[in-house]
């Protein structure tokens, strides 16, 4: 098995219309190896905690992932962009692959609020092979009536959504009810007693790391079970 230690970095910038982000693609070894597009989460950025762990046991699986800051980040704001321009520098990040990694699969998805629009992105039948969704925001905290799924039933691509169970973005009941409206061929995976942050008490007998490599084993079968490309 390749080493994915030994696989080195390689910093990006990408354009998004008249702005320009940052952009980083780990390499997992593998010379056709899938390239997931990892979208941050609202408070985070393509070098926060999460978004480096999640990368790292992702390439150990073999998986490439190309980590990048949304416009806001890249300007240091803490306000997320409006919900089109989020899209858009997906987009941009997607081509950019395309054009570095040829033939390549190519997933999209992310934490959180990046999981999100790169949901949307995927409803409206955007070129993809797959949607990766890691603490999906099915609703804002104390607000479970706001859901944010309308857009789920329009997605045709295969889908595995990671949530923990102690997520105050996502009322388990109230995902595998919404669930029931999807069409697409979802995975729905939950991991006991983690937060949004995939975070687990002490008292859980498990420590963030096990979790950590509970979603690079999860993520690496569902990525394996996807239609190769020819």
């Amino acid at each position: 098995m390749p080493d994915a230690s030994s696989a080195t970095s390689v910093a990006w910038r990408i354009g998004v219309g008249t702005d320009e982000v940052s952009a980083v693609f780990d390499p997992s070894g593998p010379a056709r190896a899938p390239v997931f597009v990892f979208a941050h989460g609202a408070g985070g950025n393509l070098a926060d905690r999460g978004v480096t762990k999640t990368a790292q046991v992702l390439r150990e699986h073999l998986v490439d992932t190309v980590r990048f800051n949304f416009v806001y980040r890249e300007r240091k704001s803490s306000r997320p962009d409006p919900m089109p321009k989020l899209m858009a520098c997906i987009t941009a990040v997607v081509d950019r692959v395309r054009a570095e990694v040829s033939g390549r699969q190519v997933i999209i998805g992310g934490r959180s609020m990046g999981g999100r629009a790169a949901s949307m992105l995927a409803a409206e039948q955007f070129a993809c092979d797959g949607l990766l969704l890691l603490a999906y925001p099915l609703h804002p905290p104390g607000r479970p009536h706001q859901l944010r799924s309308a857009h789920l039933p329009d997605i045709r691509v295969p889908v595995l959504c990671i949530n923990g169970t102690r997520d105050d973005f996502c009322t388990p009941s109230l995902m595998n009810e919404e669930l029931t409206r999807v069409q697409a061929t979802w995975r729905m995976h939950w991991i006991e007693g983690a937060d949004h942050s995939f975070h687990v008490l002490k008292s859980s007998g498990r420590n963030d790391d096990a979790v950590m490599h509970e979603i690079g084993d999860v993520a690496a079968e569902w990525v394996s079970s996807l239609p190769a490309r020819p």
